[in-house]
């Protein structure tokens, strides 16, 4: 069983910034392949990024390329996303996602808002 907890999220500014953080649980962290979604009302959930085991591999939506960071801490069980010149499109619920001994597992989501 993994648990994953999101935080991280709020309100901000078109162009501001924003650092989420997913929290795992567990002695396996160092295994997973990691990714974050977003699923914005009246919208298909988006893949945003995903990081390998590692960390030596990254990949991200087009979307918020050049935008986005997603980075891990094996040391701390934790993947981050760090987000920057944030736009109003970029409003959404964020989750992680790792996929571990033939189960997915979800975070219960962080609310990201990018309003004036």
């Amino acid at each position: 069983q993994v648990q994953l907890v999101e935080s991280g999220g709020g309100l901000v500014q078109p162009g501001g910034s924003l650092r989420l953080s997913c929290v795992a649980s567990g002695s396996t962290f160092r295994y997973y392949a990691m990714r974050w979604y977003r699923h914005a009302p009246g919208k298909e959930r988006e893949l945003v990024a995903d990081i390998s085991s590692g960390g030596g591999s990254t990949n991200y939506a087009d979307s918020v390329k050049g935008r986005f960071t997603i980075s891990r801490d094996d040391g701390k069980n934790a993947v981050y996303l760090q987000m920057s010149s944030l736009k109003p499109e970029d409003t959404a619920v964020y989750y992680c996602r790792t996929f571990w001994s033939g189960r997915e597992y979800w975070g219960r989501g962080t609310q990201v808002t990018v309003s004036s």
